[in-house]
């Protein structure tokens, strides 16, 4: 039987304002170990995504300092979203279709988590073990 969302996702969700700077952003993504943060808006209801690839690009293109540059600006909007209750080979495909590398788990409009490559490399781990029992699939980033 297939594993659902609910499964492999991480309930660890860290978010920021759009209102916040880039280099907070920054700041908390690597005091957290984390590669995206959710972006919430004044209500605390979650309408983007920022990634560290974001902050990277949209700062250095921009050649603004990182304090000044707001999480609006770099943010992905509208979310790439997943109910908990859907299958992982659905959320690999609903990435895969829309080119992201993040889903936000949603249960009605409440945001109940996130998916993540990392969470699909420890999911293969764990149905597939190592091909060799020396060798395991290498997490550099805990995303």
């Amino acid at each position: 039987m297939s594993k659902l969302i609910n499964d492999i996702m991480s309930t660890k969700l860290e978010t920021i304002g759009r209102y916040e700077s880039a280099k907070e952003a920054a700041k908390k993504m690597l005091d957290k170990n984390l590669s995206s943060l959710v972006v919430v808006d004044e209500q605390g209801q979650s309408i983007g995504i920022v990634t560290e690839r974001d902050i990277t690009r949209g700062v250095c293109i921009h050649d603004v300092p990182s304090k000044e540059y707001k999480i609006h600006h770099l943010m992905t909007s509208p979310l790439s979203t997943i109910e908990p209750n859907l299958s992982v080979e659905m959320a690999a495909n609903l990435m895969l279709q829309n080119k992201v590398r993040h889903l936000v788990v949603k249960e009605g409009d409440k945001t109940v988590g996130i998916v993540t490559a990392t969470n699909f490399i420890d999911y293969l781990n764990e149905q597939l073990g190592p091909v060799n029992p020396n060798v395991k699939v290498l997490r550099t980033l805990k995303d």
